[in-house]
C-alpha cells in the first residue's frame, strides 16, 4: 500500500508530504482545489505523461515520490520484478520517482535508481489501480478483462496446466521451423556438402604433410645444384687433385703424426686421440654425402606430382579453413550435417504427428477453460449486476463477450474449424455493458462515463475483492450523478472494499465520505499573491466542520446532520462485518 506521497513543485502544489495507512482514505474539497492535480501527480509517478507545463511556475523541476509497503499478493509480483531488474532493497518497500525538467526531461527512478519510464507502468500496475475520468481506467482497456475474469474464476492451476503444453507447442513449432528450412534448403546444401566432403576425403591429407612435400619439392626442384655441391665437397674431401692432395689424405697424415708424437710423449696422447677422432669424423661425412649423392632424384616426374599435391593442399586450405586440420574438420562436419539432413524427414513426419497430438491436448484444455470462464462469467455478471442495483443502476445489464479467432493453424475445435490461442487460452474477452434500458450490450470502453465506469469498477472490484491483487485503489468521481442515499451505499461498498485493499476516494459527497477511516482536506489558498495546494488531515471537530460545509452552511442544522449520518455510516458498517 501506499504509505507516504511526496510532490514538489506540480502544478499550484509547492510541496505536500502525506502519510496514508489502510483502509479507506477519503480527499474532500472545492472545485480547483487540487484534488485531481494530487492525483495527476500520482498518474505521472505510475509511469503516465510527464509534461514540463506541469511544473510550477519559477521553479526548474517538478518531482514526486511515493513509498509503497510490500505486505499482501503484490509483494512475490513486485519482487520478481525487482530481482529481475537488480533493484530489489528493502524486501518490505519499494520507492517509486520521478521528476521533470523545465527543458522537458523526465527522470524515473526505483529505489534511488535511474530507470525507463516503462519499468514505472509495470511496477504501477501491480501497486495501484486508478479509476476516474481519466485515460488510465484500467476497466476501459480490454486487455485487462481477461485477467480480472480469471482472478473471479479461479483458474490459476488449470492455466497453468495448459500453458506448460502451450510452451512444449511452441517449442516443438520452432524446431519443426527449422526443420522445414533446412529441409527446403536440403537439395542445394546436399550437393554443396556431398562434394565437399568427397573432395577433402578423396584427398586423403595427413597433419603434416604439407611441410615434408615443401622439403621434397625444394629437393626435387633443385636436384642438379645439390649434386653438384655434394659432388665438389666429396672431391675436396676424398679425391683431391694431382697438385692437391683431399682433405682426407691431409688429416690422415696429421692424425699418424700425432700417433707417432703420442708414443714419444705419452703426456700428448689425447691430441692423438683428437687426430683419430677427426679422422672417423671426416670418413662418416665423406659416407654421409655419398648416401646423400646417390639418393638425389633427378625426376622431373615425381617433382610434377609434388607440385600438383601442394597445389591441390594449398587449393583446399583456401577453400575449407586454412590449414590441413581444419580441413579434415570441414569435412567431417559435413558429413555430419549431412546425416542431420538425411534424418530431417523422419524428424519432421515425427515431429508432425506430436504436434497434432499436442494441439489436440491444448484445444480439449482451452475448452476446459472457456466452460470454466463461461461460468464464472455468468455468476460474475449477476454479482456485478446486484452491485449495480445497490448503486442505483438498476436498470444496469452486464455481460462479458466471448470471441474465437479462426486461425488455419490453431487449435481444432470439435465443428472442425480451428481457432487461435495465446498463453492465456482460446478466448478473446470483453466486458458488456447496457446502463440504459433498451440500448443492448455494447463494449464498456465506448458507452460507460466517468461516474457509470467508476461505479462499474466499484461493483467490480466488490465482487472480486478477495481476487484482486493490487493493493491500492483510487477512485475518482465516483459520485457522479448519485444523491446522497446512494452515496451512503457507495460508502459503505468502499469501505468493504477497504477490508483486502488500500481504498483512496475523491468525493464531494458527504454521505459517501462519512466512511472514512482517513479524512484529508485539500483546500487552494493565495499566499503572497501566489495560488498554492494544501492538504489537511482531519480528525475529531474539524472533520466534522468539514462534513458539515459539504452539507451546506454550517449550523446546528448541519451538524446535526453530519451526527446522523455518521451514526447511520456505523450501524452500516456494523452489518457489513
Amino acid at each position: 500500500m501506499l504509505t507516504e506521497l511526496r510532490i514538489h513543485n506540480f502544478a499550484i502544489i509547492d510541496k505536500l508530504d502525506l502519510r496514508f495507512g489502510p483502509g479507506l482514505i477519503i480527499l474532500t474539497g472545492e472545485t480547483g482545489a487540487g484534488k485531481s492535480i494530487i492525483l495527476d501527480a500520482v498518474v505521472m509517478l505510475l509511469g503516465g505523461r510527464a509534461d514540463a507545463t506541469a511544473i510550477r511556475s519559477e521553479a526548474e523541476t517538478a518531482f514526486v515520490e511515493g513509498v509503497y509497503q510490500l505486505k499482501g499478493a503484490e509483494r512475490e509480483a513486485v519482487h520478481e520484478i525487482l530481482n529481475r531488474e537488480e533493484l530489489l532493497d528493502d524486501p518490505d518497500y519499494v520507492t517509486l520517482t520521478r521528476e521533470i525538467r523545465r527543458e522537458g526531461r523526465s527522470i524515473a527512478r526505483v529505489n534511488g535508481r535511474t530507470v525507463g519510464v516503462s519499468l514505472l507502468k509495470e511496477l504501477g500496475a501491480a501497486l495501484v489501480d486508478i479509476h476516474g475520468q481519466s485515460e488510465h481506467l484500467s476497466l476501459l482497456d480490454p486487455r485487462s478483462h481477461l485477467g480480472l475474469l480469471d482472478r473471479y474464476a479461479e483458474v490459476s492451476k488449470p492455466l497453468g496446466e495448459y500453458r506448460q503444453t502451450y510452451h512444449a507447442l511452441l517449442n516443438l513449432r520452432r524446431e519443426l521451423n527449422e526443420l522445414r528450412k533446412a529441409q527446403a534448403d536440403a537439395d542445394r546444401r546436399v550437393e554443396m556438402l556431398t562434394f565437399a566432403a568427397e573432395e577433402i576425403e578423396s584427398a586423403r591429407l595427413r597433419v603434416g604433410e604439407d611441410e615434408e612435400l615443401r622439403k621434397e619439392r625444394d629437393r626435387l626442384a633443385n636436384a642438379e645444384s645439390l649434386a653438384a655441391y655434394a659432388q665438389q665437397a666429396l672431391t675436396v674431401l676424398e679425391d683431391g687433385t694431382a697438385e692437391t692432395p683431399s682433405a682426407g689424405d691431409l688429416v690422415g697424415q696429421a692424425a699418424q703424426s700425432l700417433a707417432g708424437l703420442a708414443r714419444i710423449d705419452s703426456a700428448q696422447a689425447e691430441l692423438a686421440s683428437q687426430g683419430a677422432l677427426l679422422e672417423d669424423t671426416l670418413a662418416e661425412l665423406v659416407r654421409s654425402l655419398r648416401d646423400y649423392l646417390e639418393a638425389i632424384e633427378f625426376n622431373p616426374k615425381r617433382l610434377d606430382e609434388v607440385e600438383e599435391r601442394v597445389d591441390l593442399i594449398h587449393r583446399l586450405n583456401r577453400k575449407f579453413g586454412g590449414s590441413i586440420p581444419a580441413v579434415i574438420a570441414y569435412g567431417a562436419d559435413a558429413r555430419k550435417q549431412l546425416e542431420t539432413i538425411t534424418g530431417a524427414a523422419d524428424r519432421i513426419a515425427s515431429l508432425t504427428v506430436e504436434e497434432t497430438k499436442l494441439l489436440a491436448q491444448l484445444a480439449r484444455q482451452g475448452a476446459a477453460l472457456t466452460e470454466k470462464r463461461k461460468s464464472a462469467a455468468a455468476l460474475l455478471g449477476k454479482g456485478i449486476e446486484t452491485e449495480l442495483d445497490d448503486l442505483k443502476m438498476a436498470s444496469a445489464q452486464f455481460g462479458v463477450d466471448f470471441q474465437i479467432k479462426p486461425d488455419p493453424n490453431g487449435a481444432p475445435l470439435p465443428d472442425g474449424s480451428r481457432a487461435a490461442f495465446d498463453q492465456n487460452g482460446l478466448d478473446r474477452v470483453e466486458f458488456l455493458i447496457a446502463p440504459n434500458p433498451g440500448e443492448g450490450l455494447k463494449p464498456l470502453v465506448k458507452i460507460a462515463s466517468g461516474g457509470e465506469t467508476s461505479r462499474l469498477m466499484l461493483a467490480l472490484k466488490n465482487v472480486l475483492a478477495r481476487a484482486d491483487q493490487v493493493p491500492s485503489l483510487i477512485f475518482d468521481e465516483i459520485d457522479q450523478g448519485i444523491g446522497g442515499r446512494v452515496g451512503m451505499i457507495v460508502g459503505q461498498k468502499l469501505w468493504n472494499l477497504a477490508r483486502n485493499h488500500q481504498v483512496f476516494c475523491v468525493t464531494h459527497l458527504p454521505q459517501l465520505a462519512v466512511f472514512g477511516e482517513q479524512h484529508f482536506q485539500v483546500q487552494k489558498i493565495v499566499d503572497k499573491g501566489r495560488t498554492l495546494t494544501r492538504v489537511e488531515k482531519l480528525d475529531g471537530e474539524p472533520r466534522l466542520l468539514e462534513l458539515s460545509q459539504m452539507l451546506g452552511e454550517v449550523g446546528e442544522g448541519t451538524m446535526r446532520s453530519v451526527h446522523e449520518l455518521m451514526q447511520h455510516a456505523r450501524q452500516m458498517v456494523k452489518t457489513s462485518k
